[in-house]
């Protein structure tokens, strides 16, 4: 075991390790910001039309992200035994996963838009959001490798590479979306089909950047070494683990995009409302992803040694942080709303009134719900750190679905509170899921590696 951290040293360890990932998910995150400013610059249906089509994009980029996920708690947990291959064949069975996913993807991607009509949205944000995922959709699958790649430099700790790539890839979005959104620099003007290629030129960037560095910079893995045999065995392993990550996300993000659904039932100007609310909830909630993300790795490595107090003191200064992240967002959504808010939006936008009004009090409840949402995240990650999965996806599940989505409807519609009563629904459902998940680790899951811990600690002092 190793020596007990203070609670300054693992504030410490954890800020040195999250850091970047947070600054690599806020990059991320830029893309997605970028699209939503330009194309609200553009016009309000494009803008309609993209918060549609890239919720249904990140929803099905999420559930296959489960495969990649389940590579940190692997490969940290394999690095802190020393069992160097292991984490080599971890890491290839997720990318094979993440591959297989993407296959099955991508004609959802490709003949999006009965799926759009069948949700109920209007014919013009229908037509525009499935000509941006016909091109966009493809990079499902580079986007997927990338994840994969990423949770394997991050399990090893090798966070600062993840944040500088995403960079290049945000800065590139940028410049591409300049271009071909608005026709700029002699580039033909193409709305919302350029903000799609954007996307797509974006995700390849990525992979070609990761993809370089694990070459040459992390070689005594040989990742890409005949990645093409199978390892049926360790493959059983990701799917296991990674599969109920798969539901749990989708469960999450399914909660989010049934908002923008029901978002879209009260018309154009609250979904266009409801997407810039959600960019900027987002990208705050990208704090309790990096911070979730280095508790993953953490906990990990403290499973793998059967440290239980320093998993323990560990989980405590992580929820802590997230909890003091999310007073300082709520303060600031709370002072700033309107000023907020008219970033995404052109003064001469006839709806811009309008898109104010409903967004101001859609950005109240959002910074509310943050406080929840951001301490839900992180024990999932811990959870995730020590790979208990199955039980958190229920509590999940029943959380986002059974209690989150119907109280939106009763609230936004039976209620007739609108935008505010389907924020103030996600806010319960994960309000309920932050409550479970945390009892879950620290009654359940904590407890039983204690004791494990002792009873390997004991076997050892018994004599031959």
């Amino acid at each position: 075991m190793l020596k007990t951290m203070t609670t300054p040293a693992h504030a410490r360890a954890i800020a040195v390790l999250g850091l970047p990932l947070i600054g690599g998910h806020l990059a991320q995150m830029a893309i997605g910001v970028t699209d939503t400013v330009m194309l609200g610059w553009y016009g309000v249906e494009a803008l309609a039309a993209v918060t549609l089509a890239s919720t249904y994009f990140f929803v099905l980029f999420i559930f296959g992200s489960g495969f990649a996920w389940a590579v940190v708690p692997m490969v940290a947990s394999f690095h802190a035994e020393g069992e160097q291959t292991q984490v080599r064949r971890a890491a290839r069975m997720g990318l094979w996963l993440s591959f297989g996913f993407a296959v099955l993807a991508l004609p959802l991607m490709i003949f999006a838009a009965p799926i759009l009509r069948l949700l109920g949205q209007g014919e013009e944000v229908v037509v525009l959001g499935a000509a941006y995922l016909s091109v966009a959709g493809w990079g499902i699958l580079p986007a997927l490798f990338v994840m994969v790649l990423k949770s394997y430099l991050a399990a090893l700790e090798r966070t600062q590479v993840v944040l500088w790539i995403t960079v290049l890839a945000a800065v590139i979005n940028a410049l591409v979306n300049y271009a071909l959104i608005f026709g700029n620099w002699g580039a033909p003007e193409m709305g919302v089909l350029g903000a799609a290629i954007a996307s797509l030129s974006t995700q390849i960037v990525s992979l070609v950047g990761v993809v370089v560095y694990v070459v040459f910079f992390v070689p005594e893995h040989s990742l890409f070494r005949r990645l093409w045999r199978a390892d049926t065995e360790m493959l059983g392993r990701v799917f296991r683990l990674g599969w109920p990550i798969s539901i749990t996300a989708l469960s999450e993000v399914g909660l989010f995009a049934a908002s923008a659904v029901m978002m879209g039932w009260l018309g154009t100007v609250p979904l266009a409302a409801h997407g810039v609310a959600v960019q900027l909830a987002s990208l705050t909630f990208m704090v309790h992803l990096g911070l979730s993300n280095a508790a993953t790795v953490r906990a990990g490595n403290a499973y793998g040694r059967r440290d239980a107090p320093h998993l323990a003191r560990g989980a405590w200064v992580v929820t802590l942080m997230s909890l003091v992240f999310s007073v300082i967002t709520v303060a600031f959504f709370f002072a700033f709303p309107e000023f907020l808010i008219g970033i995404f939006i052109l003064e001469d936008e006839p709806a811009k009134v309008e898109i104010l009004r409903i967004g101001v009090g859609i950005l109240f409840m959002a910074g509310l719900f943050q406080l929840v949402d951001g301490t839900q995240a992180v024990a999932l990650g811990v959870l995730r750190g020590v790979q208990d999965t199955r039980v958190p996806m229920i509590f999940a599940t029943v959380s986002y679905w059974g209690i989150g989505v119907p109280v939106s409807y009763l609230l936004g519609f039976t209620f007739g509170l609108e935008g505010i009563g389907v924020w103030a629904g996600l806010g319960i459902g994960l309000g309920v899921a932050a409550l479970l998940l945390n009892l879950r680790f620290w009654g359940r899951v904590l407890p039983r590696i204690g004791r494990a811990e002792q009873a390997e600690g004991d076997s050892a002092a018994t004599p031959a």
